[in-house]
C-alpha cells in the first residue's frame, strides 16, 4: 500500500510549479502582445507624420525646381539681372508707368486665391458709397466652406461698406466678400460678371473669375500680370491703400452686428513680421492647388512697385517679396522726360522757341508733361532709349490727358519703359510780367513776327517804286524840261490875275 503522505509535499511543489509555469507563460505571453500592440500602434501612428514628412519634402523639391524656371526679363541687353526665386511665377511692375522690371512666367494661368479679393474690394469702392449697410443673405454665409477664412457674420447681421472692405482685406473673410458682391450687382452671379468686364477693361487677357473671395474652383485663374494690372488700379485709390495697409482692424458691436472682436492681417510685410520700408499694402492667399500667393505694394525714391509671386512655400512668399523689391528698388530709377530728353523737339529754332516772351504773355504753347517720367536701369541714361511719338491717342488717354496732342513711347532694348504727353496749355505771367512756363515749353515769338513783316512791307514798297518807275521810262527829268514848265507857269498864273480870275 502507497503511503501518499510521503508524496503529499512532493505534489504540493509540483502544483506550485505548475501553476508558476502557466502564470510566467501567460505573463511572457502579456508582455508580446503589449509589445505587439505597442509597435502596431506606434507605426499606425507615425504613417501620418510619415506622410506628412514625405509630402513636406515633396513640396520642399518642386519648389527648388520651380528656382530653375527661366525668368525672361534677364534676356533683356542692359536689364539688371533678377534674382532666382521658388515662386512658379512672378512680376514687379512700377506703377506710376507700367514699367515691367522683373517678369518670370508673367502670363501663365495660375490660382490666386484670395488675392482675388483685390478686384472684389477694387469694384466695390468704385460703384458704392462707403457709408452703404451691407447685410448678409443666406447665399452670402452658407455658400462658403464652414472650415473657410470668416468672421463669423450671421444671416441678417449688417456691417457699413467701409467695415465690409476692412473685413475682406485684413480678415480675408469669405462671406464678406459673397455680401459686397451681392450689394454692388444685387446677386454673385452678377457681379462675377462684372469682375470679368473690369478685367478686361484693365487690359487682362489670362483671367477669368467664377467667385468673390478666390475660393478653389478649376475656371478661376489669372496670370501674375493680370493681377498685377488690377493691383495697379487698387493701389492708386488712396483709401484702399489705407485699408490694404492696416495690420489690425476693431470691429465694435452695434445694433444689426452684436459681436466686439479684432481681426488681425497675416501679410507678414503689413503686420512688422518682416519689416520693410514703405509697404502701402497686400493681399495674402493660399488653397492647396495655389499653395501661397501674395500681392504687395511699396513705394520709395520716385518708383512704386507692385510684387505678384505665385505658388510658393511659406514664408518663401514673403522673404521672396522682399528680395524683389530691393531688386526694384537697388536697380532702377525714374527719370523725368522733360528735364532730360531734348532730340526731338526744334529747341534750335528761334522762330519756335524763346526762353522769354517779350510781351510778357504769349498764345498757344506746347510743353512735354511735366510729371511724365521713364524708368530706367541705375546704369543707363535717357539717351540710351528709343521712342516714338504717336498722335493716335486712346479714349482713355483723351480723359486722362485732356490737353494731350501726343505720347512719346520710350522703349530700352525693345522693352516699353513709359510714355510722355506733348500737351497743349495757355501760357500765364506773373505779376512781374515773367512768363511761368513749364519745363521744355515750345511758342511762337512774336516780336520776330513783327519785325519779320515790317521788313517785308519796307522791301516790297521800294521793289514796287522802282518796278513802277522802269514802266514809266521816267526815271530822270532834263534841266529843260523844268525850266519850259516853270516859264508855263507862270504864263498861265499872270493871265489869270490879269483876268480877275483865281
Amino acid at each position: 500500500m502507497i503511503n501518499y503522505t510521503v508524496f503529499a509535499p512532493s505534489l504540493e511543489v509540483l502544483y506550485y510549479k505548475h501553476t508558476m509555469k502557466i502564470f510566467t507563460q501567460k505573463k511572457r505571453y502579456n508582455y508580446i502582445y503589449r509589445l505587439l500592440s505597442g509597435l502596431v500602434l506606434a507605426t499606425l501612428l507615425s504613417l501620418p507624420f510619415g506622410s506628412s514628412s514625405l509630402a513636406a519634402a515633396d513640396l520642399q523639391e518642386e519648389a527648388l525646381l520651380r528656382k530653375e524656371l527661366p525668368i525672361q526679363s534677364n534676356d533683356i541687353s542692359g536689364w539688371p539681372h533678377g534674382p532666382e526665386i521658388t515662386a512658379q511665377s512672378a512680376i514687379v511692375m512700377e506703377a506710376n508707368t507700367g514699367t515691367i522690371l522683373y517678369a518670370k512666367n508673367i502670363h501663365e494661368e495660375l490660382y490666386p486665391a484670395s488675392t482675388t479679393k483685390i478686384m472684389t474690394c477694387l469694384l466695390a469702392m468704385e460703384n458704392c458709397s462707403l457709408a452703404d449697410e451691407v447685410t448678409f443673405s443666406n447665399d452670402a454665409v452658407f455658400s462658403v466652406p464652414a472650415g473657410g477664412s470668416n468672421i463669423g457674420m450671421d444671416v441678417g447681421q449688417s456691417i457699413t461698406l467701409e467695415q465690409a472692405l476692412y473685413g475682406i482685406m485684413v480678415g480675408s473673410a469669405n462671406e464678406v466678400a459673397n455680401a459686397v458682391g451681392e450689394h454692388v450687382s444685387g446677386s454673385i452671379p452678377e457681379f462675377i460678371k462684372l469682375m470679368n468686364e473690369r478685367a478686361k477693361e484693365l487690359g487682362c487677357t489670362n483671367t477669368h473669375f467664377a467667385n468673390t473671395n478666390g475660393l478653389q474652383a478649376d475656371d478661376h485663374y489669372t496670370s501674375a500680370y493680370d493681377l498685377a494690372l488690377i493691383a495697379r488700379a487698387f493701389f492708386s485709390n488712396e483709401l484702399l491703400c489705407k485699408i490694404g495697409n492696416t495690420a489690425r482692424y476693431h470691429f465694435t458691436a452695434t445694433a444689426n452686428q452684436p459681436d466686439d472682436f479684432y481681426l488681425n492681417n497675416k501679410h507678414k510685410l503689413i503686420n512688422g513680421e518682416v519689416p520693410y520700408e514703405g509697404i502701402l499694402g497686400g493681399k495674402t492667399g493660399y488653397t492647396d492647388l495655389a499653395r501661397e500667393t501674395l500681392v504687395t505694394c511699396a513705394e520709395k525714391d520716385g518708383l512704386k512697385l507692385i510684387c505678384v509671386v505665385f505658388k510658393e512655400e511659406s514664408p518663401a512668399q514673403f522673404t521672396d517679396t522682399v528680395t524683389l523689391f530691393d531688386y526694384g528698388f537697388n536697380n532702377f530709377q525714374a527719370v523725368n522726360v522733360s528735364d532730360n530728353d531734348f532730340r526731338y523737339m526744334p529747341d534750335d529754332s528761334l522762330f519756335f522757341e524763346s526762353d522769354n516772351d517779350v510781351f510778357g504773355k504769349s498764345g498757344t504753347i506746347l510743353k512735354l508733361g511735366k510729371a511724365d517720367s521713364i524708368i530706367l536701369p541705375r546704369t543707363s541714361s535717357i539717351e540710351d532709349t528709343d521712342y516714338e511719338i504717336l498722335y493716335d491717342l486712346s479714349e482713355e488717354e483723351k480723359q486722362e490727358t485732356p490737353t494731350a496732342i501726343a505720347r512719346v513711347a520710350y522703349s530700352f532694348s525693345g522693352t516699353p519703359v513709359g510714355n510722355a504727353y506733348v500737351c497743349y496749355s495757355k501760357a500765364s505771367t506773373s505779376q512781374g510780367g515773367e512768363v511761368v512756363q513749364g519745363n521744355r515749353t515750345i511758342y511762337i515769338n512774336v516780336k520776330i513776327l513783327v519785325l519779320i513783316a515790317a521788313a517785308s512791307v519796307v522791301i516790297l514798297s521800294i521793289l514796287a517804286s522802282v518796278i513802277t518807275r522802269i514802266v514809266s521810262g521816267r526815271s530822270h527829268s532834263s534841266r529843260s524840261d523844268r525850266l519850259r514848265y516853270n516859264r508855263r507857269k507862270k504864263e498861265f498864273n499872270h493871265g489869270k490875275f490879269k483876268s480877275g480870275k483865281f
